[in-house]
């Protein structure tokens, strides 16, 4: 994620700004050139000139009127909804004020996920573009008649969200339950998009024994490998080779894991290129815990700059948040073979590698 500077006043906006908070600038965002522009309004009621693109008049995404948006659409264009919320299947009952909090919560996450996937130049084929299996979300709430609670998943380019995950509590105890260091928003719906993307990229992409070779057959029994998963948790030496315990489960599930954290660190070290952090710890004489990050994260194709500006950059907050008393930000441990599936990744965004 990047900064944004007003165009009337270079005020600093941040991506989900929708007014300036020094010149009063409507705001909105451009996803076709990754740019959040001040806002003039045009001859037509409801439209607006972009100052980052004058040229061109917009409105705003149709669940702007939600306060859940502010992303635009050409004025031309016969599309309600911007790329984002195209992808929107099923929203819950905004008649219920906790849905409509929660929902807007969960529309946050899903537009910071989008953009990664635009930075990353994915395929992003909607259900109107491919009926079948394009790229499309359920954010469902429990109903009281329901026996069994929403689950977020994904199933053939559909992922669904459970609504109850915007709730912090709840999703709090989720997380102490199964024994996760992390659970959020965001995450969901990066580790759900590895699914989608591994039936894209790597299913359809004529990447499967190149994957499988990395991590392992996805031939194997997923419901088997599940239970036994939960039965028997994970081998011992799971930090050796995985990212995280759950990625443990079945191939597929490393694979949307080790995706997952792709996406956490590109993100994060783009918003560190953008703040200017640099961390050069007095006492390092070695330079071991020391980096700046000048390079675009998306665009490298080298998994080793990635890793020798993120390991340190963690190193700092993790020992920030330790200071505050809080979980360490990012609380994993990075092994060679961890880091060899992320360069696998990073080479199928990129589409570095060669069809089988």
């Amino acid at each position: 994620m990047r900064l944004f500077r007003c165009q009337n006043c270079s005020q600093v906006l941040h991506f989900e700004n929708t007014s300036c908070v020094k010149c009063g600038a409507p705001l909105g965002y451009l996803p076709e050139v990754n740019i959040l522009s001040a806002l003039e309004p045009a001859p037509e009621a409801g439209d607006y000139v972009a100052k980052a693109a004058t040229d061109r008049s917009f409105r705003f995404c149709d669940n702007a009127a939600e306060e859940a948006c502010n992303w635009l659409v050409l004025v031309e264009s016969a599309e309600r909804f911007c790329l984002a919320c195209r992808h929107n299947r099923t929203i819950p009952d905004l008649s219920d004020p906790l849905n409509r909090q929660r929902w807007r919560e969960i529309e946050v996450a899903k537009r910071r996920a989008v953009y990664s996937f635009l930075r990353l130049g994915l395929p992003l084929a909607n259900r109107e573009d491919d009926p079948e299996s394009g790229l499309a979300f359920d954010f469902l709430a429990d109903q009281p008649q329901d026996i069994q609670k929403v689950m977020t998943g994904h199933d053939n380019g559909l992922i669904t969200l459970a609504l109850v995950e915007a709730d912090d509590a709840e999703r709090t105890a989720r997380r102490s339950a199964l024994g996760e260091p992390y659970r959020t928003l965001l995450g969901h719906f990066r580790h759900e998009s590895g699914h989608y993307f591994w039936d894209r990229l790597v299913r359809d992409g004529g990447q499967l024994e190149a994957c499988r070779a990395v991590f392992g057959d996805d031939r194997e029994d997923y419901g088997q490998a599940l239970q036994r998963h939960y039965e028997q948790g994970p081998p011992a030496d799971w930090q050796e080779h995985f990212v995280s315990t759950y990625a443990t489960a079945h191939p597929w599930e490393d694979f949307a894991e080790t995706w997952a954290h792709y996406l956490h660190i590109v993100d994060t070290l783009e918003m560190a290129r953008a703040l200017g952090l640099e961390v050069s710890p007095r006492v390092d004489r070695s330079g071991d815990l020391s980096t700046e990050v000048d390079f675009d994260p998306y665009r490298s194709t080298d998994i080793a700059a990635v890793m020798e500006a993120w390991v340190p950059l963690t190193v700092a907050v993790n020992s920030l948040n330790r200071s505050m008393g809080v979980p360490d930000l990012y609380p994993f441990v990075l092994s060679p073979a961890v880091v060899a599936k992320l360069g696998f990744v990073q080479s199928l965004t990129h589409g570095r590698l060669r069809k089988a």
